[in-house]
C-alpha cells in the first residue's frame, strides 16, 4: 500500500477546503491529530482557532466583517473522556451529544447530512480518536451528496484499529478545482499518509508551510500521549 508524503499532498492542491488529519507517531507514544480551514471568500478568511476548555473553536477576527456565521463559527475539537472529536462544523457537538448517550460515532452522525451552501454542498468531515490501555483506534466519516445532487446524502465511516506507527489517513472537504461553478467533494476513502518522525512544532510548520499561502486561514494540531493521554496542542493563524 503506498503511503503519501503530507508536505506533497497539502502543496498538490491550493484549496483543500478543510481537512483533518489522524495517525500515529512515528515511535509509536503518541495520537496525532491535525484540522485546518482554508477560505476563498472574505467571510471564510475572517476567522480564527482560539482555545475551549479541552477543544477549541472558530471566532471571527474582525466581528464587524462576520456576514454569515452559521457554518463558520463552530467548535472542531472537544474531548469527551478518552475520546477526541475533530470535525469540520458543529456535527462535533452532534457526535459529541450522541456518544455521551452511547451512542457509536456513526450513528451520531445519521441524523446530519452534508452543509447547505447550494451548489457545493460542503462535505461533513468528521474524525475520533479512542485511547484505551495505551493503544489507540480512530474513525473517520464523510456525508456527502451523491455526485453533487443535494437531494440525496451518502454515508461513509472508517474504522482504524491498532494503526501503524508512523502512519496516519487524511480527509478534505474538496477533490480538486472548481469545474462547472462547484467544488467537487471529496471522494473515496481517507488517504494515506505518513506521519513523520517530528516532534510537534516540526510537524505543525511543515503542515502549514505546506498549506497553500492564499487560502489558508488556521491551523490546529494535538499530540496525545497514549499511555497518560496527556496532551500538548498548538494553534496558527493567519490572522494575528
Amino acid at each position: 500500500m503506498d503511503y503519501i508524503a503530507l508536505d506533497k499532498e497539502l502543496n498538490s492542491l491550493a484549496y483543500h477546503g478543510r481537512g483533518i488529519v489522524i495517525g500515529k507517531s512515528a515511535d509509536g507514544k503518541k495520537a496525532v491529530t491535525a484540522y485546518f480551514i482554508m477560505g476563498r471568500s472574505e467571510n471564510s478568511r475572517n476567522r480564527v482557532f482560539i482555545e475551549d476548555g479541552e477543544g477549541i473553536r472558530t471566532q471571527a477576527f474582525d466581528p464587524s466583517k462576520m456576514v454569515d456565521p452559521h457554518l463558520i463559527i463552530y467548535a472542531p475539537v472537544r474531548v469527551l473522556g478518552n475520546k477526541t472529536i475533530v470535525t469540520n462544523g458543529d456535527q462535533t457537538d452532534t457526535i459529541y451529544e450522541g456518544m455521551d448517550k452511547q451512542q457509536t460515532f456513526e450513528q451520531s452522525l445519521r441524523c446530519r447530512e452534508f452543509e447547505d451552501d447550494d451548489p457545493n454542498w460542503t462535505p461533513r468531515i468528521s474524525g475520533i480518536i479512542h485511547l484505551e490501555n495505551g493503544g489507540m483506534n480512530y474513525a473517520m466519516s464523510i456525508l456527502k451528496s451523491a455526485d453533487g445532487d443535494g437531494s440525496s446524502c451518502r454515508r461513509y465511516t472508517y474504522a482504524y484499529s491498532n494503526p501503524m506507527n508512523g502512519k496516519g489517513s487524511f480527509i478534505h472537504t474538496y477533490a480538486r478545482a472548481e469545474e462547472n461553478g462547484r467544488l467537487p467533494s471529496f471522494e473515496g476513502e481517507p488517504k494515506n499518509v505518513i506521519i513523520p518522525d517530528m516532534d510537534i512544532d516540526s510537524f505543525t510548520d511543515m503542515l502549514w508551510t505546506n498549506l497553500n499561502a492564499d487560502n489558508k486561514v488556521s491551523l490546529f494540531v494535538r499530540y496525545i500521549d497514549l499511555e497518560t493521554g496527556k496532551y500538548e496542542s498548538r494553534i496558527v493563524n493567519k490572522n494575528v
